[in-house]
């Protein structure tokens, strides 16, 4: 009797040792599936720049881009380079940044409009900044002069969503960060 309680007292460990074993290879197993999801989230914001000098001051219109999407931009230029800018994010205007010389020009994004791809031209300042859209729109401000910049976003179906740089009496850098548009925005 007594080697039959030893074998019943042995297969009962055996398969509670067997059981935690499981699970544990189970815990681990969801751990691992986990955290492999988490891994393949796509991604979306991602950040060029900055495009120009270290002179100026620090700025970024980060937050702005709660107010919605861009729907306008300001850009004041004189003869040589980009003067100041300014961003309307839904129905908010940025405060504005840069010098006050120059002639300010404006340009409005149609409804649900965004921009794609932001080029232009430094050298120690701004000199050119060109805004394409995905409708096929180019606007351009400045002059075709200097070092050449090229930003797009990293991921697709994403957009410019906020501008950062410096900034003192002329535009010395411009960041450009892309997110995907607010899917919250009937109104912009």
């Amino acid at each position: 009797m007594k080697s039959r309680g030893k074998r019943l007292t042995l297969d009962f460990l055996l398969s509670f040792h067997f059981s935690a074993r499981m699970l544990t290879i189970s815990l681990l197993a969801l751990l691992c599936v986990s955290a492999s999801a988490g891994a393949i989230q796509t991604r979306s914001s991602s950040y060029n720049g900055e495009y120009g000098s270290g002179g100026g001051q620090r700025f970024s219109h980060s937050g702005y881009q709660l107010e919605g999407p861009i729907t306008a931009i300001r850009i004041r230029v004189n003869r040589y380079y980009i003067v100041g800018l300014q961003v309307r994010y839904g129905k908010v205007w940025s405060d504005y940044v840069g010098g006050t010389q120059g002639k300010l020009e404006e340009i409005v994004l149609h409804p649900g409009e965004s921009v794609i791809q932001v080029s232009g031209k430094y050298k120690y300042y701004v000199r050119q900044l060109v805004f394409v859209t995905d409708k096929g729109r180019h606007l351009p401000f400045g002059k075709n002069k200097g070092r050449r910049f090229k930003a797009v976003p990293l991921y697709p179906h994403t957009v410019l969503r906020f501008i950062s740089g410096r900034a003192g009496s002329l535009i010395n850098a411009i960041g450009l960060h892309w997110d995907v548009y607010p899917s919250d925005c009937g109104s912009c």
